[in-house]
């Protein structure tokens, strides 16, 4: 099966949306990846990929089919984070959901929690991280 490539728009989409997080152009390669287009199924494909590092993390985000995407990232080769969801239809929606589980699981890892006070993070005990895959 030969890959779908990302368009020129879609690249220029997932530049701008990095702009607008980060405050600064972020290199975004292409790049190919074989992988299992619907998880489980246990058929590997080949799928486009875009790729780029960030605030010590790797994104990858694939195109598993003309309108369908996926994505995760990571901080080494032995823990993958997901964004708890199989597949996109919308290229936008996958890296804002993808930027938006890799900033929480940055202030997880900071010990902070959206509406908690001081005295709730030193009552913590366990870390509820995004989905690992």
């Amino acid at each position: 099966m030969q890959p779908t490539d990302f368009t020129d728009s879609e690249i220029k989409l997932v530049n701008q949306t990095l702009l607008e997080r980060y405050g600064h152009d972020v290199p975004v390669e292409t790049a190919e990846a074989e992988i299992e287009p619907v998880p489980g199924s246990g058929v590997v494909a080949d799928c486009a990929v875009l790729y780029w590092e960030a605030r010590g993390a790797h994104f990858v985000v694939f195109k598993v089919d003309h309108n369908r995407f996926r994505a995760q990232f990571f901080y080494g080769e032995a823990v993958q984070f997901g964004t708890g969801k199989n597949a996109f239809d919308n290229l936008g929606d996958c890296v804002i959901t993808l930027l938006q589980v890799q900033s929480d699981h940055e202030r997880q890892m900071q010990g902070v929690r959206s509406g908690m006070t001081g005295r709730d993070l030193k009552e913590l005990d366990d870390y509820d991280g995004p989905l690992v895959i």
